[in-house]
């Protein structure tokens, strides 16, 4: 039996600026910086030139680039070694993030 393709394979998700702002509606768990939770969930789920935008949008919104996570270190100390970060780390660099 052979099951009927119904559905079109969804390759990337299209990311306009209101798709980039709405992870700004992340709330953070407890014991967790809001500005670090939204800077990983930021990462995890985009592209990085949609990431770039996102920065962007945060710092616009006075929102702490160096906001520390539960390790003590800032966003940026965590991807730092990450393979393929690269883009990413350059986007917030530019931003000010230490």
């Amino acid at each position: 039996m052979t099951l009927k393709k119904d559905k079109q394979k969804v390759l990337g998700e299209v990311f306009d600026d209101e798709r980039i702002k709405s992870f700004f509606n992340y709330p953070a768990p407890d014991g967790i910086n809001q500005d670090y939770h939204l800077l990983e969930k930021a990462y995890r789920g985009m592209r990085e030139e949609n990431f770039a935008t996102f920065v962007k949008f945060f710092t616009e919104q006075g929102r702490d680039l160096n906001a520390e996570g539960p390790e003590g270190k800032t966003f940026l100390q965590t991807i730092k070694t990450h393979r393929h970060a690269d883009d990413y780390i350059a986007a917030l660099e530019q931003a000010g993030a230490k």
